[in-house]
């Protein structure tokens, strides 16, 4: 069975973005290439790399808009560059309603309800699959259990309105694997899931 693992900035009170989607709601983060390298590493040792990442409409296109540009330009810084290359060649699993002919390599685009889907998707070959923002598809997923592994990078700011990351779902207990804090004030911390 492969393995879920949801991965998103969060700040101290809870919201997962801002507002502003001319930022693609992400005003209040504090970038921090260490963190970046050390959530990079983080997974079941030995383990092949995710190859398949799950996104939302409104992250997939600001995903988009960050890292093609990246793959083209000569200037690129090569650790830059190098994320763009790997986010290129995993699948992208996009759950849109209206989206219909994504330009990014190796991007599909479904309209399917996000449990089923998932549910087929971890039962069939592959490495983990991995989850970056896309609350709407997170929700859901943490609701029917379907997520293994919450990674959460705890900004040090207090946002003070934005996006929750789990507005409706269920309480359910998580079991925490490992805790690693920064010099930016970052910290990452990983949890273990369970079924609600």
């Amino acid at each position: 069975m492969r393995k879920v693992i949801m991965l998103n900035r969060v700040s101290m009170d809870g919201m997962f973005a801002s507002l502003n989607d001319k930022n693609f709601g992400m005003d209040w983060f504090v970038p921090d290439p260490e963190v970046e390298k050390y959530v990079h590493t983080l997974g079941s040792p030995g383990a092949p790399a995710p190859d398949t990442l799950l996104l939302g409409a409104k992250t997939f296109w600001g995903f988009e808009a960050a890292w093609v540009p990246f793959l083209t330009n000569p200037q690129a810084p090569a650790p830059l560059r190098a994320i763009a290359e790997e986010l290129t060649r995993m699948v992208k699993v996009v759950f849109s309603h209206s989206l219909t002919q994504p330009a990014w390599a190796n991007t599909r685009v479904t309209s399917q309800d996000p449990v089923d889907f998932v549910r087929r998707l971890k039962a069939e070959p592959g490495a983990s699959i991995m989850i970056m923002g896309s609350g709407t598809i997170v929700q859901p997923l943490a609701s029917a259990g379907l997520i293994d592994d919450y990674l959460f990078i705890v900004t040090p700011v207090i946002a003070g309105g934005g996006k929750p990351l789990f507005p409706g779902v269920s309480q359910q207990k998580l079991k925490l694997i490992g805790s690693k804090g920064f010099a930016s004030g970052n910290v990452v911390l990983h949890y273990e899931g369970s079924a609600p």
